[in-house]
Formats: C-alpha cells, sequence, structure tokens
C-alpha cells in the first residue's frame, strides 16, 4: 500500500512550494526512486478479472468519480495522476484532470456541458482559438453564444444571461455554460467572478443554472484563485507559466468532482489526456513554479514602471498600475500579483509595432507567455489575426497593441532592451 501523503506537519499546514516536492508520489512503489518514473506503456495489468471489472465501471461512470485503478493510458496513467494531484493543491480545488493541450482542455469542458440549442454566454475578449472554437466549430451544431465585456457590471451580466435564457428557450435548448478568461487575452481587462456569480444567482436562483468555468491562464495558479470566488470550472494552458520553460504543450481542469466527472467522461472518450513525459516534466516545473511566477513578477513591475513614461509608450494594460476605479475593485478582491504578462500600446500604428519588435534583442519575438523567456508579439498580426476586423476594434485589439511576457533575466538588461528598441520606433 502507498503512504498516505504528508500534508501536515504538527499543527502546520503544508504550504503548496513544499509540496510540489513530493505529493501524491511514494518512491517505494517504483524501486526507491526519488522521482517518479515516466510510465511508458499504453496498457495496464490487472490483478484479477474482478479488479478489471471494478475499473471500468469507474472509467465508463457506472461508478462517479473515474477508475480507481490503472486501466490504459488513454483514461488515466501514474504520471497523469500524480500531475493531477499536484495541480490541486493550488486552487484547492477537489478533482483535476489533465489535458494534450489548453484548446483540447477547453474543447472537452465545452463538449461536456453543451447540446444543440444550447447557448454559451462568455465574456470578451477570449483567446481568439476559444472564440473561433465556440463561434464557428459549435455553432456548426446548433450552439449559439452571447458575450460581454470583461469589465461589465453584475447588472450588465444578468441582463446578457436573461437575454440568454429566452434565446436558449425560444432553439429549444439552455443556457449551458458562463465561460470567462480573466485576465482577458491580449488586453489584460480583469473580468468581476464574484459579481458573475451573483449574476447567476440573481437570474437563476435555485433553477438548475449553468456552471462558471475561467481561463485563469495569464494570473494561476500563483496570483488568482477562481475557486474561492465563485466560479466552478478553471481551465489553464498549463503550457504557460506551469510548464514555464516553453518546451511543452499541456492543459489543465480543476473544479469539484461533480463538476469533473463529465468532463472526465468526454476526456475518456475522445482521448485528449496528456501524455505520461508531458506530465512528468510538468511536475518538475511544478517544484519551480512559485520562484519563476515571483521572479517573472517583480521583474514585470521594474520594466513597466520605465515604460510608463516612455514618450514612445501610449499606455499599458499593466495591472499593477490600473486606473479603472472598477478594474481595481476587482484586482483588489481577486488577484494576490499583477503578474507578468502586460499589453504595451506603442505610439504609433502596425508598422511603429512592428519596428519595435524588430529591434529587440534579448526579447524574443514569439507567441506563447509565462516561460523564463521575455516574449512579445502583436496578437492583431498574430494570434488574434483570425478574429474579424470589426471586432478586434470592438475588443480593443488594436495595431498598436504588442503583447509582453516578462521572464527571469535581469531586470536592468531587460529595460535596456526596451530603450534601445523603443529607440527604433
Amino acid at each position: 500500500m502507498p503512504k498516505a501523503p504528508i500534508e501536515k506537519i504538527g499543527g502546520r499546514k503544508l504550504k503548496p512550494a513544499t509540496l510540489m516536492m513530493g505529493h501524491g508520489y511514494d518512491p517505494e512503489l517504483s524501486e526507491g526512486s526519488l522521482k517518479p518514473p515516466i510510465f511508458l506503456t499504453s496498457t495496464f495489468a490487472f490483478e484479477n478479472a474482478a479488479a478489471g471489472k471494478r475499473f471500468f465501471e469507474g472509467i465508463t461512470g457506472k461508478r462517479p468519480g473515474g477508475s480507481d485503478g490503472l486501466v490504459y493510458s488513454r483514461f488515466n496513467g501514474p504520471n497523469q495522476e500524480i500531475l493531477e494531484d499536484r495541480l490541486s493543491i493550488w486552487d484547492e480545488a477537489e478533482d483535476a484532470l489533465v489535458f494534450s493541450s489548453g484548446m483540447s482542455a477547453i474543447t472537452t469542458v465545452l463538449l461536456a456541458n453543451v447540446n444543440q440549442g444550447d447557448v454559451v454566454v462568455h465574456s470578451g475578449p477570449l483567446y481568439a482559438a476559444t472564440e473561433t472554437l465556440i463561434n464557428k466549430i459549435l455553432g456548426r451544431f446548433g450552439v449559439t453564444f452571447l458575450d460581454f465585456p470583461a469589465g461589465a457590471s453584475p447588472s450588465e451580466v444578468a441582463t446578457m444571461l436573461e437575454e440568454a435564457k429566452v434565446k436558449a428557450a425560444a432553439n429549444g435548448g439552455k443556457v449551458a455554460i458562463i465561460y470567462l478568461e480573466s485576465p482577458a487575452n491580449p488586453t489584460n481587462a480583469l473580468v468581476d467572478i464574484e459579481g458573475v456569480a451573483d449574476a447567476r444567482k440573481q437570474v437563476f436562483g435555485d433553477e438548475a443554472a449553468p456552471p462558471i468555468a475561467i481561463d485563469n491562464t495569464f494570473l494561476g495558479p500563483l496570483w488568482q484563485q477562481p475557486l474561492k470566488h465563485g466560479a466552478d470550472i478553471v481551465i489553464y494552458s498549463l503550457t504557460k507559466y506551469v510548464g514555464g520553460h516553453s518546451d511543452l504543450v499541456a492543459g489543465g481542469v480543476l473544479g469539484s468532482k461533480a463538476h469533473m466527472d463529465p468532463i472526465r467522461a468526454i476526456r475518456n472518450t475522445i482521448g485528449t489526456i496528456c501524455d505520461p513525459n508531458t506530465a512528468w516534466m510538468l511536475m518538475r516545473s511544478l517544484e519551480t513554479l512559485e520562484l519563476r511566477m515571483t521572479r517573472a513578477g517583480e521583474n514585470a513591475e521594474k520594466v513597466c514602471a520605465f515604460l510608463r513614461d516612455h514618450p514612445k509608450v501610449d499606455g499599458l494594460g499593466y495591472l499593477g498600475f490600473i486606473e479603472s476605479k472598477s478594474q481595481q475593485d476587482i484586482y483588489d478582491r481577486h488577484c494576490s500579483g499583477a503578474g507578468s504578462t502586460f499589453s504595451l500600446f506603442i505610439k504609433g500604428g502596425e508598422a511603429e509595432a512592428f519596428r519595435f519588435l524588430d529591434a529587440m534583442k534579448i526579447a524574443k519575438l514569439a507567441v506563447s507567455l509565462g516561460g523564463t523567456e521575455t516574449l512579445a508579439s502583436l496578437p492583431a498580426a498574430m494570434t488574434h489575426i483570425s478574429v474579424p476586423d470589426e471586432r478586434r476594434a470592438a475588443l480593443g485589439i488594436t495595431d498598436n497593441l504588442v503583447r509582453i511576457s516578462i521572464g527571469v533575466e535581469d531586470p536592468d538588461d531587460l529595460i535596456a532592451d526596451f530603450d534601445q528598441a523603443l529607440a527604433a520606433v
């Protein structure tokens, strides 16, 4: 039998940074190996036939909660299960699931919750691929959507939910899910999670209410923990801060077992689980997550202090320098740090932004974020180019908006790089 995980010493509850070093893993089960081995196998041998039946009852949903044993690597595996145990610690979630990418996580969550005729209500902007999935792909199967701006008030969200109820009833469906992204990609606008939860209660009361799911990639899990503020499902692109080295692609979903069970059932069917090698690499990265995110956050604060008053900068979408009272209120209630990803508005348009990006020497011109290196990209011309021009304009994704993800380099070196790149504008 595996040893029970150590979660307390005396009366002291251990912090996540400590638990990342060994939670969920017993070396005695793996020849004393200090770190979990990578279990490269497609299938697992059952102790006896009765065990096989019992495990499949969990896999197929005859018993809720998933299998209580290892079956087949499309369903579960030792590396994935240890990773899921550790991921759940940061958000204090009851259950967690890992996926082959952030988008496979988002897709699986939506497929587990929507049916033909349903309406998805979401904040805006969203990551462009998420918008495409909801609008163009789910739309092919009779799913429609309504959206509200990230900074909308609870009363505005309630109005949107009321409209969605009417629309869903007319289509013979329901309001299936409230999907949020906060901070929004790439504007960094915050969504009032508590306000959305209040609006849902106001509109649905004691009815079967749609779950609130949130993409927490930009701030999580260190600087924002949405389950504590009314969200039911938290989604991550683990490619970003959790992976943190720009060398893997993965996704994660966390929440209560009641919300995870239908998502797990869809994952089992379509096979969107992450592979054992990626799970092992993510466990490696979790050990330094707090260190990396803390250093990157400190660096971003110093870089943004330099950029704030630069004559060639037209504005900053950085959570450390919020100008809106309503956005500051959300930040104060929901966030414990400003993060290290922000939007930088270059004076001018696309041509000036291109000159800035092409002149950078330390920062890499690449999409993604949350890695150890500083990255810069132009969403309107890159990650969000598939979004129609009118919608991009309405969402504030302008041709001079550069998305910056600060890494763990020396901050003074980064400032020197930004200074010389802005001189080229």
